[in-house]
This record gives C-alpha cells, sequence and structure tokens, in this order.
C-alpha cells in the first residue's frame, strides 16, 4: 500500500440555482445568499467568510469546476466527496457532478456522500416544515443503486480494491440499513464490481463497529457534536465561556447553541484517540451562524496553523497500517454558510490549503 496520505475533502454542490430552492427561498436562491447576509453575532466573531480566487462562482460553469479542481491538486488533496441528494428517486443539486463527468478535463477523483435527511426548514427554526421527504423502501433501493452504478463506472470514481467508495451519512433514519446494503451488494456485483466499499459517518447518533451493521467502515465526521457535553461539562470550558459570554454580551435564551475555542476543541480530539475501522477527518473550521438563526455552532479563533498542529497530529499518530487506504476526510473543501472551506477567503487567503499542503507532502508522509 502506498505510503501517501489522500485528503478526501467533503464537497457541496450548492452553488448554482435550482426550482426548488428558488421555490422555497426565493427566486436566485444558492448557499452564497446565505453566506453574503452573515454578520458578526459578537465582538470579535469572523463573519462573514467571503471568497477570494475563486469569486463567487456558480458550479455549472466548467471553468469554475477546473479551477477548483486544479487548486486541489496542487495542495496536496486527493479528491472531493460530493454530497448526493436522493429523495425515492427525486435529485437535486446533482448537475456539477453530473457535467463534471461529461468534460474529459475534469479528472480530478471524486466519490458520493448520500445526505440521507428530509430537507427542512431548519435554517430558520421550521425543522418540522418538511420540504422534501426521505422515504425508504426496497424498490427504492434496487432504482438508487442502478443510478449510482452509472457514476461507479467512471474512470475518476475513487475505488479501493476496485470497489467503488460511498458514504451513507446517516444511517439511523434506515428502518433497516442492513438490508439496503445487502441488495446494493448484490447489484455491484452484477455491475461487474467486486462489491461496493461502503462506509457511514460517525456521529453520536450512530456509533457503532461498522462491520455490526453491514457496512465495511466509519468516517470519523468533524466536528463530532458528541463533544459537546463533555466540553460543557469541563471545568477549563465552563470558564473559558463563561468569560468569552461575558466579554461579548450574549444572552443564551433558546437562540444559542455553543460557542467553543477552536484550539481546545482540536485538543480535545487529538486527546480522544483513534476508533477502529474508521478514517480520521478534521475540520479548518466551523461556524454555521450564517445559515441558522438560532441553534448556531461557532468554533471560535481558528486558524490555519492551528488546523496544521490537528492535521500533523492526524498525519503522525494516527495507525494508517489498519486501513486499506491511507484516506483522510477533511470537512470541508467549500462549505461557506457553514465557515468550513478549504477554498481561499478574504480572510487568510490559500493558509488552510498552504498548511494541508505543509503537512501532508511533508518527507513524502514520512512517518
Amino acid at each position: 500500500m502506498s505510503k501517501v496520505i489522500k485528503p478526501i475533502a467533503i464537497y457541496l454542490p450548492q452553488f448554482h440555482p435550482i426550482p426548488e430552492n428558488d421555490q422555497w427561498w426565493g427566486k436566485g436562491f444558492t448557499e452564497w445568499t446565505n453566506v453574503t447576509k452573515a454578520t458578526p453575532r459578537f465582538e470579535g466573531h469572523f463573519q462573514p467568510h467571503l471568497p477570494a480566487d475563486l469569486g463567487f462562482y456558480d458550479l455549472r460553469l466548467h471553468e469554475t469546476r477546473l479551477a477548483q479542481e486544479e487548486l486541489a491538486k496542487s495542495h496536496g488533496i486527493h479528491g472531493f466527496c460530493y454530497y448526493h441528494y436522493w429523495f425515492n428517486g427525486k435529485r437535486v443539486l446533482e448537475e456539477p457532478l453530473n457535467r463534471k463527468l461529461k468534460n474529459p478535463k475534469e479528472d480530478f477523483p471524486f466519490m458520493m456522500c448520500w445526505a440521507n435527511e428530509n430537507w427542512t426548514r431548519i435554517w430558520n427554526g421550521g425543522e418540522s416544515d418538511v420540504l422534501l421527504k426521505q422515504e425508504y423502501s426496497e424498490e427504492d433501493d434496487y432504482n438508487h443503486i442502478k443510478v449510482l452504478i452509472d457514476y461507479f463506472k467512471d474512470d475518476n470514481y475513487i475505488k479501493v480494491e476496485g470497489k467503488p467508495m460511498f458514504i451513507i451519512y446517516r444511517p439511523k433514519l434506515f428502518p433497516n440499513v442492513e438490508k439496503t446494503i445487502g441488495i446494493w451488494r448484490e447489484e455491484v456485483k452484477k455491475a461487474g464490481f467486486p462489491d461496493i466499499y461502503i462506509g457511514f459517518a460517525q456521529t453520536s447518533e450512530y456509533d457503532h463497529e461498522p462491520k455490526s451493521k453491514g457496512f465495511d467502515f466509519m468516517f470519523e465526521f468533524q466536528p463530532n457534536f458528541s463533544v459537546r457535553p463533555s466540553i460543557i461539562n469541563n471545568t477549563f470550558f465552563k470558564k473559558t465561556i463563561k468569560r468569552l459570554l461575558k466579554k461579548v454580551k450574549i444572552l443564551i435564551k433558546n437562540k444559542f447553541e455553543a460557542v467553543y475555542d477552536y484550539e481546545q476543541y482540536a485538543k480535545m480530539q487529538m486527546d480522544s484517540g483513534f476508533k477502529r475501522d474508521c478514517y480520521p477527518a478534521i475540520t479548518p473550521m466551523w461556524d454555521n451562524s450564517s445559515r441558522r438563526k438560532v441553534n448556531f455552532f461557532i468554533l471560535h479563533n481558528a486558524s490555519p496553523d492551528k488546523y496544521k498542529v490537528w492535521l500533523k497530529h492526524i498525519k503522525d499518530n494516527y495507525p494508517w497500517d489498519k486501513m486499506p487506504e491511507r484516506f483522510l476526510f477533511i470537512n470541508a473543501w467549500n462549505e461557506w454558510a457553514e465557515g468550513n472551506h478549504l477554498e481561499p477567503c478574504q480572510k487568510w487567503g490559500k493558509g488552510y490549503l498552504e498548511a494541508t499542503k505543509e503537512i501532508i507532502t511533508d518527507d513524502i508522509n514520512s512517518f
């Protein structure tokens, strides 16, 4: 197995208008709509996150996608993991990836993660207002894998030992995820692949051993929101947050979720160790206050240097030889409305990309 670490960056395709978003959020809505509306919630709060080199792009344009791929390649990123949206046969936001597959110049490796949640008005507090509902059935399992196989056949699709790699974001929502996986394995083999290499996002709501539920692996979704209770109960964090809240004068009246110090959060993650059959992950920053009026979550005082410390820890300490590939997930490439991006911004420029390249390519990944 190659000694090279292969970072895979999570990729959000919601940077182009679609009829559904026009109807629900207003004509011309894209992810940039929320980004540009963001304002600081307190003194010292880094908002808005505004793009630099790539500008306010439209993912329907091949020039944009090629520029993204070149930027990623030149900074040590192995591939993109595209969020995939499927609602019992209905698809949304598939156009950027479909256009990529039609253009031979766009040869950057990719894989897919099914974001299998209901679409709701959670951004403005209306979580019970369902816009697109997820429904599961055996018939849908067959229809879905048939569509996925077309993507798996692409030469640039990321595979492990010939098996296309695929992630289910929230397996807990399935009535019987083991049955779905069994159907998919059969159909993928019929299509000529040795199998599917299937995993899930490890979170507080679903933390099973992968193989006990029919999966091959999991990846550590970052930020890992399961650390929140332990952070709140930690004396250091109580004092830190209390001082921060006093300084910035934020009232907590069911309209505030949490502000955590990035460096201390990263330290907690580094101290927590690594799980079996679980690929490591890291987040450069996180701040979804531009998307959410209530219940937002902020990793405060993030910087490329602090990110670099966490990234180096993963590189030096993760038991790479226990997994079939040296994948490292980075959340995210372009989650601009979650303040979570490797792409250059007006504050940090290419700082996060340069930090990634420095650590990942240092001494050709010597250990």
